[in-house]
């Protein structure tokens, strides 16, 4: 049998760890208005810089190889982003800073999320929230799921180690 200190430790733990679920975490942070895309995941909102969260967008000066031909897909991520942008203004929810000082947001314009959207139509991949969007994006073959491509990170990593080959 389990004495009455052991059990009112375990209770103690217990509602410790309740308080750090609850409470725990950053408030989400809302920001507002007319916005500017920076490229296919990044925007500024009132000043401010801010990711997508859960997609990656290939990289502006990233390519993707679509029935042969070398085509800009960085450059068709953007694009598609800015015309989302240019529908109205924009309401971006978040509570993360990325290590590059951006906040790591979900945006809507109308109620519709963006990086759903820009998944969904081939112009980002998945990173951790829209898995059924880019399955659906990978069944109809349109985007980048259109030919061939490298995936944003690992496009990301080979610049670096080429930048960092340079003499």
């Amino acid at each position: 049998m389990l004495g009455p200190r052991f059990t009112l430790a375990a209770a103690i733990i217990a509602f410790a760890v309740l308080l750090l679920a609850l409470f725990g975490r950053a408030p989400d942070e809302l920001v507002a208005g007319a916005a500017r895309a920076i490229d296919g995941d990044s925007l500024v909102v009132a000043g401010r810089e801010m990711r997508l969260r859960g997609m990656d967008a290939p990289e502006l000066r990233q390519t993707c190889e679509i029935d042969g031909q070398s085509v800009g897909c960085g450059r068709q991520a953007a694009a598609a982003l800015r015309r989302w942008l240019s529908r109205g203004p924009v309401t971006c929810v978040g509570n993360e800073i990325d290590r590059y000082h951006r906040l790591l947001v979900v945006c809507r314009i109308n109620g519709q999320d963006i990086g759903a959207d820009l998944v969904r139509r081939g112009f980002a991949v998945d990173f951790g929230s829209y898995p059924e969007e880019e399955a659906a994006a990978r069944k109809d073959g349109v985007g980048i799921w259109a030919g061939t491509f490298e995936q944003p990170q690992l496009y990301r990593r080979r610049m670096a180690a080429e930048r960092a080959a340079r003499p």
